[in-house]
């Protein structure tokens, strides 16, 4: 294997801490997506310019042909669909119907990924949540079970995942990481019930419970043929690869082969934007940018990272890591800090070049590992505002109904750090050898 030069890791590093830092001290200026699309071109030139001159452009195609494009249309699809099913209705704001509801959506973020379930439900929660003065824990609690924690039974779950999955982690392995997935649930959704429990009935004002209770309505659904369109999704995700379809992996096939999950998916997105009424897209606040925002993001994550993935791969036995708490804790917290799609795939390339012993071999790497991996990169998504796509979009969300939200820190501080960290440590001991 070639010998990747130091420097040309640079731009990745430069890309991540763009991610984690930009918000923090320019706010306003990289809100607009069109800057992030310039600070990702600006950093993807020299990146692309070391691969091509060395010989190494075949790794930058595959790069963006293979994981890039079905990364960001599997995304583009789930958030197209999602937006366009309303769900319309009120109910009481009891600790009961707030567990119920995020234990809904801890569910459903493994079929219709973190985003889609996020998006689909913030609205919901809030409005159901209108009344009560103290909410923020609900939001909070929000983030860590549906933007996160909850998508780790797919592919469809979360976009590290839906990356492990492209590299040969099969459909239905994820559903192994059930024990640990109702294990995280069941606590983050009992610390939740009792913590609204006490607020509820000891700091709520008894006029807003009262007008709470007057303002009950039967929940509908509107734009329901999008319930179709997702069940096309996860039909597509799950049948439409080589492992059913052996043409799609071979060099001379038409592209259409090649493409073929990624053509039926945007046709589903068209479908979907066309039998939709606008009225529904309307009241459901849908709009591109979200989307546009990872699409601009993520092209210059992955044309970076490429250098990246390459020089772990020569390095890999280096580093140390090597047992499956380290991978847990290793991609754990990078995901926190940086982003858990690159954190996922940098480990993978890691532990995929460590020594193999005897066992269980997943997407070229001992199953423990992957697990580790899968796990870290998830659960820890949920442990900052940048972890995790969806997060800072549903902290935008809240803050414009009117949530009072903490700051970047401040949410380590008073909830990550106080209630996800012990909860993670307790898995890893519990789940990982």
């Amino acid at each position: 294997m070639q010998q990747i030069e130091m420097w040309s890791l640079i731009p990745f590093v430069l890309m991540l801490l763009s991610i984690a830092i930009m918000p923090l001290v320019a706010e306003r200026w990289w809100d607009k997506n069109i800057n992030k699309l310039v600070v990702a071109v600006i950093l993807s030139i020299p990146a692309s310019w070391y691969l091509i001159t060395n010989n190494l452009s075949e790794n930058l195609k595959h790069q963006i042909l293979f994981d890039y494009i079905p990364f960001i249309v599997l995304l583009g699809a789930l958030f197209v669909v999602t937006g366009g099913i309303l769900i319309r209705g009120n109910i009481q704001a009891r600790p009961r119907n707030n567990t119920m509801l995020l234990a809904a959506g801890y569910i459903l973020a493994s079929f219709i990924g973190t985003t889609g379930a996020a998006m689909l439900l913030i609205h919901v929660l809030l409005q159901v949540n209108h009344y009560r003065q103290h909410k923020t824990h609900t939001i909070l609690f929000f983030i860590a079970l549906v933007a996160n924690c909850g998508g780790i039974l797919s592919p469809l779950g979360d976009p590290p995942l839906f990356l492990l999955y492209l590299r040969g982690a099969h459909f239905t392995w994820f559903l192994k990481l059930l024990p640990e997935w109702f294990f995280v649930g069941a606590i983050l959704l009992t610390i939740y019930f009792f913590t609204d429990r006490r607020y509820y009935y000891e700091e709520e004002k008894i006029e807003m419970i009262m007008a709470d209770f007057r303002e009950r309505k039967i929940m509908t659904i509107s734009g329901k043929i999008n319930i179709i369109y997702l069940i096309g999704i996860i039909l597509s995700v799950l049948y439409l690869n080589s492992s059913y379809i052996p043409q799609m992996d071979e060099h001379d096939a038409p592209i259409y082969i090649k493409f073929l999950r990624e053509i039926v998916l945007i046709g589903i997105s068209i479908l979907s934007l066309i039998t939709t009424r606008k009225s529904i897209r309307q009241e459901n606040h849908f709009s591109w940018s979200p989307i546009l925002e990872v699409a601009y993001i993520f092209i210059g994550i992955f044309i970076t990272m490429t250098p990246a993935l390459m020089f772990l791969s020569a390095n890999a036995q280096k580093l140390g890591i090597t047992e499956s708490w380290q991978f847990f804790y290793a991609s754990g917290f990078l995901s926190a800090f940086l982003d858990n799609s690159p954190t996922a795939v940098a480990f993978h390339t890691v532990a995929q070049n460590l020594p193999s012993e005897v066992g269980v071999m997943v997407a070229g790497v001992q199953e423990f590992l992957l697990k580790a991996i899968a796990m870290g990169s998830v659960f820890f998504g949920a442990m900052t505002y940048i972890g995790n796509g969806p997060n800072f979009m549903v902290k935008a969300i809240a803050e414009q109904e009117g949530v009072k939200m903490p700051s970047f820190f401040g949410y380590m501080w008073k909830f990550s750090i106080k209630i996800l960290l012990p909860i993670y440590i307790v898995t890893q001991i519990i789940f990982l050898r």
